[in-house]
């Protein structure tokens, strides 16, 4: 793996519980996504959320980008979030697993 996507989540505080459980429900579709090789859901705060995702390839990325979690997430900004998800790129540098 050698690039990633990091994005950031804020949520209306209304809805901040169901932004967290949208999240943990999306596990399963990272699972299924044959290109992502690792997938992170994390809260910053009360109503701050993210994601940190990893592939091995652009086309691994772009599949991500255009498939079911980013799809809930874009649907769940017109309601419960404070604006859109801020969705970044990244290259990474150097990586420790288990």
């Amino acid at each position: 793996m050698n690039i990633g996507l990091l994005a950031r989540i804020e949520a209306k505080p209304e809805y901040a519980d169901k932004v967290e459980a949208l999240l943990r429900g999306a596990l399963q579709l990272a699972r299924e996504e044959e290109h992502t090789v690792t997938w992170f859901a994390f809260r910053e705060s009360a109503t701050t959320f993210g994601v940190f995702d990893t592939f091995e390839n652009e086309e691994g990325r772009t599949g991500h980008l255009q498939g079911r979690i980013a799809a809930a997430l874009m649907e769940a900004a017109e309601t419960m979030l404070s604006s859109a998800p801020d969705i970044r790129p990244v290259d990474l540098l150097a990586v420790k697993l288990p």
